[in-house]
């Protein structure tokens, strides 16, 4: 059991793939990792891994993807033209930043989300933005974050060990008890193919508007807070 280390084994999480032993045992892992034990259905499988249960599996979820699509195609809010002159706008004026705005269909969950709204008369974007602080598998929203606010002061209110909330600070304490300059913003590079993920590592010192300028974004941002001092996964663009 890769919780306890004390007894065998008897279960195997679908989606981290992590040993049990007990339903204990299971609840605690899902605790500690944020685990949903729901079986990814995209994760990447190699070729010589591939069987014809995997090919299964993806026949099946295309016909869910086919038959999501078909709904939200269906979907009234799709065909009012309010909707749509407001997500033309908004592609229209990130285009303007040199922003590459990509808004997805209604259905998914990422549109249902999205709360990103432009000012016309401050000429300003207010972003629907995502935190996610892996090595404490903590995740925040936040609304409404203006486009010329600098990433440092973004993180103020999560990392900051004066500024931060306590129960917040309690929960990303590795991350408050290591020097700034340890702490590193990505994003992740999106149109590429799932064996090849990389990262853009973004300025903490410069606006939101400024680090997101030349880059694709589906929907809204989604921003990673790592620790060099701490091994992750992640691989920045050009390492």
């Amino acid at each position: 059991c890769e919780t306890c280390s004390k007894e065998e084994a008897k279960y195997r999480c679908p989606r981290c793939m992590k040993y049990s032993c007990s339903l204990l045992c299971v609840k605690k892992h899902k605790l500690a990792l944020s685990c949903n034990g729901v079986r990814d259905k995209t994760a990447f499988v190699s070729v010589n891994e591939f069987t014809d249960l995997n090919l299964l599996s993806d026949y099946r979820f295309l016909e869910d993807v086919g038959r999501t699509a078909d709904a939200a195609a269906r979907h009234c809010i799709v065909h009012s033209p309010a909707t749509k002159r407001l997500l033309y706008c908004l592609r229209n004026k990130a285009r303007g930043c040199n922003i590459d705005l990509k808004t997805l269909p209604v259905g998914f969950t990422k549109r249902r989300e999205n709360s990103t709204t432009f000012n016309s008369m401050e000429n300003k974007f207010y972003w629907h933005l995502k935190l996610i602080f892996p090595h404490c598998h903590a995740e925040y929203t936040l609304k409404g974050v203006p486009d010329d606010k600098t990433l440092a002061d973004i993180l103020k209110p999560y990392i900051d060990p004066v500024e931060s909330d306590p129960v917040v600070c309690q929960r990303l304490k590795i991350y408050t008890a290591s020097p700034q300059s340890d702490v590193r913003i990505l994003m992740k590079i999106e149109n590429r193919s799932r064996n090849s993920v990389r990262y853009n590592e973004l300025d903490a010192s410069r606006s939101l508007l400024d680090n997101l300028k030349g880059k694709v974004i589906i929907e809204y941002p989604t921003l990673f807070v790592v620790l060099k001092t701490l091994k992750n996964d992640m691989v920045v663009l050009g390492q």
